[in-house]
């Protein structure tokens, strides 16, 4: 199992001499994957957890892409109805060409209303808006010419955006909403969930899934979760723990477990929604450096 990390690209202490240390620090200790979030207007709903500055996850990657050597480049995730999906095809298939192929496309449809308004989206559309969008990009990136007449989108032989990678950069689907679910099976190769329990995992999500996949005659998308990365000292009590939070012995359990779900590759975020997590770089690299040392055999993508 590959494990990556998300560098926290908002907040006070979103400076960039801190973001390019997270990312040499963690490529340094051996980790597979970087990752970055997205917003585009600050609105007071999104300020209160993800507050300016808030570094744009193309820009960030772009940057990373020429600072890093090895890692994979991921969005954890783009909001899919922000931006134009030409616009979007083309910033991914640039990323992916310019790191030599290690761009992974992460998407989800967003939920902050205010946002949306901001943007001049319709929020109670934004789960057909995304899934028309996502189609785009992914014809963009593996047809020739995209002609398209679609509720959203018109497109009159558009010429293809080449990618380094081939077919296309993998896509990776986020939420765990029927809406999320379907778009993961129809148009993803990665399920990947965010802020959830072992449990409600394993008893929900996967047969969700599965059922979803089932229905539409489609194989399930392979498991690629991101999970928090909140170390005690003590071990948390209580079925509402979520994963990834908690003792090193309850985390090294709960990527044990995750394997055996299935999962391929696994994202740690530092962030508990705490505004002052962006500014604690030092305690955070202390916890990749532990996981990395009594925890994970990176370069062997296995378990300590």
């Amino acid at each position: 199992m590959r494990v990556g990390v998300n560098i926290i690209n908002f907040g006070p202490g979103a400076r960039p001499e801190a973001l390019l240390s997270w990312a040499r620090i963690a490529e340094s200790l051996g980790y597979h994957s970087l990752w970055t979030s997205d917003h585009v207007a600050v609105t007071p709903d999104v300020g209160r957890m993800f507050p300016e500055p808030f570094y744009d996850p193309y820009a960030l990657l772009a940057l990373l892409a020429g600072q890093t050597e090895r890692v994979q480049l991921g969005t954890t995730v783009i909001v899919l109805p922000y931006r134009h999906p030409v616009l979007m095809a083309r910033l991914g298939a640039n990323i992916d060409q310019l790191s030599g192929g290690r761009f992974i496309f992460g998407v989800g449809v967003g939920n902050f209303e205010r946002e949306f308004a901001s943007l001049g989206v319709p929020h109670n559309r934004r789960g057909a808006i995304g899934d028309e969008y996502l189609e785009v990009v992914r014809r963009l990136w593996t047809e020739e010419s995209v002609t398209l007449d679609g509720r959203f989108v018109q497109l009159d032989e558009v010429a293809g955006i080449a990618t380094q990678q081939r077919p296309r950069p993998p896509i990776w689907v986020g939420g765990s909403s029927d809406g999320a679910l379907r778009r993961a099976v129809l148009q993803g190769d990665a399920w990947h969930p965010v802020s959830f329990t072992m449990s409600s995992l394993r008893e929900s999500g996967l047969p969700r899934l599965a059922a979803m996949a089932s229905a539409h005659g489609r194989p399930v998308p392979t498991l690629c979760p991101r999970i928090r990365l909140n170390l005690t000292d003590e071990p948390i009590r209580g079925d509402d723990r979520l994963a990834g939070a908690g003792s090193l012995s309850q985390i090294r359990e709960d990527l044990a477990a995750l394997v055996e779900l299935g999962a391929e590759h696994v994202v740690l975020d530092w962030y508990t929604f705490r505004v002052a997590d962006s500014a604690e770089h030092e305690r955070g690299w202390r916890a990749l450096a532990l996981l990395a040392e009594q925890a994970l055999d990176l370069e062997h993508e296995t378990l300590r």
